[in-house]
């Protein structure tokens, strides 16, 4: 999950991220940031900031190697960020991606992905 543009967008991906964890799906943000607000950081298992394993978005290698730090493949991650270009970074991965655009359609796409159940059931 990305946090400018998706996180930071309101709470229904707030609370998307905290469903998937809670499910047992293993979380991770990868944020060209170098920081994020208090609270963030701590709804993830890996929280990745800017340059801090030695590539960035979009390079195909920062979801290779976020997903070894989730003790997964990337073909078993799905990755959501605004841009298209990281979008295709994680694809080109092997990763599952979500372009987000509007908090409904990411949110829906991500629950059929992980099958969640919808919010509020």
């Amino acid at each position: 999950m990305d946090y400018a543009g998706v996180l930071d967008q309101g709470p229904d991906l707030v609370g998307l991220v905290r469903r998937a964890r809670a499910a047992g799906v293993p979380t991770a943000l990868v944020t060209d940031a170098h920081a994020v607000p208090d609270g963030f950081a701590e709804l993830f298992d890996v929280v990745v900031l800017g340059p801090a394993i030695g590539v960035r978005k979009p390079d195909p290698e920062v979801f290779r190697r976020v997903a070894a730090l989730l003790g997964c493949s990337p073909a078993d991650c799905v990755v959501v960020d605004d841009s298209p270009r990281n979008v295709r970074g994680a694809r080109a991965a092997g990763a599952v991606a979500v372009h987000h655009q509007r908090d409904s359609s990411t949110v829906t796409d991500v629950e059929i992905l992980l099958d969640l159940p919808a919010a509020g059931t």
